[in-house]
């Protein structure tokens, strides 16, 4: 891959990507608000820039990679005082590979193009990050045709599965209608295992029974498995699942429609993570809201 690729956010999931893009042969320009990460990447043979507003001019009319945690967080790099829309050259595109807000991601879009003619593409992923570490996420990308096309060879250095769905925000949307699957099945697998274990079947092997069946998913596999093992080491943070819950509740309100489920599951998403103190554990540990009531990481 050759030119220049500016990345904001080196986290879990942003790290190992902005390093196969690195690695790929393309001049990877970071910024990240730790000294950690982005000394790391240095280390590495990426360049640090210190200033947000820097990172733009230093890629030109490329592309600049997000990878942040939070709406407000993307609005405050992007927009803030000091913050990358200052120094965007006309022409390049942003990539947003976090899961942001449907009307903000808009929003977004539109104040790029309008006031810097620059592109924005939504491309929120799934697979974790051991998806990002081996470099196979499933994308879900939304923005116009002109700026899909600019993105996707960044796309396919970092994923593998990459489907297009339809203008900015289109990607949020289908991200979110993941993350309502997902909320929801890891509820109902902890439940089923702690149904099991109470009734006085070994919940491993209930799990067992279960694969290959129509009760199959990624969740039982992986999230089964760590919820059996009682390892609720963070990969995919409660908080952050917390997160997504509310985002999703937020387009199902705009769009007028009642989901009585969805209520349901932002209800216990808060219990665990806010009144029982569990932002922190990986989102498998919703386990313990049914099974041994012991509300800590040693539990």
């Amino acid at each position: 891959m050759e030119g220049a690729i500016g990345f904001i956010g080196l986290g879990n999931m942003g790290a190992p990507m902005a390093g196969h893009l690195h690695r790929a042969g393309a001049k990877v320009f970071v910024w990240n608000r730790g000294d950690g990460p982005a000394a790391a990447a240095e280390s590495l043979g990426m360049t640090r820039i210190p200033r947000l507003a820097d990172l733009g001019s230093a890629v030109g009319a490329g592309i600049v990679a997000i990878n942040l945690t939070r709406t407000e967080v993307v609005d405050s790099v992007v927009f803030g005082e000091g913050g990358l829309a200052e120094g965007l050259v006309a022409g390049s595109v942003v990539i947003d590979f976090g899961t942001t807000g449907v009307r903000e991601t808009r929003e977004f879009a539109r104040r790029l193009s309008e006031e810097r003619d620059c592109g924005w593409v939504d491309a929120p992923v799934s697979g974790g990050q051991v998806g990002a570490e081996a470099g196979n996420l499933t994308i879900m990308a939304g923005g116009s045709e002109a700026d899909f096309a600019r993105a996707l060879p960044v796309l396919e250095v970092v994923g593998e599965k990459i489907t297009h769905l339809g203008p900015a925000g289109s990607g949020q949307v289908t991200k979110l209608a993941n993350q309502l699957i997902v909320a929801q099945t890891i509820d109902a697998v902890a439940q089923a295992l702690v149904m099991a274990e109470k009734a006085g079947v070994d919940p491993a092997r209930v799990r067992e029974a279960l694969r290959g069946g129509f009760a199959e998913s990624r969740i039982l596999e992986l999230h089964g498995d760590r919820m059996v093992r009682r390892d609720f080491t963070p990969g995919g943070r409660s908080e952050l699942q917390l997160k997504d819950v509310r985002l999703m509740s937020e387009l199902v309100d705009d769009l007028g429609l009642d989901f009585p489920t969805l209520k349901n599951s932002l209800a216990r998403w808060i219990e665990f993570v806010e009144e029982k103190g569990n932002a922190d554990l990986d989102h498998s540990g919703l386990w313990k809201l049914y099974g041994d009531g012991a509300f800590s990481e040693s539990g």
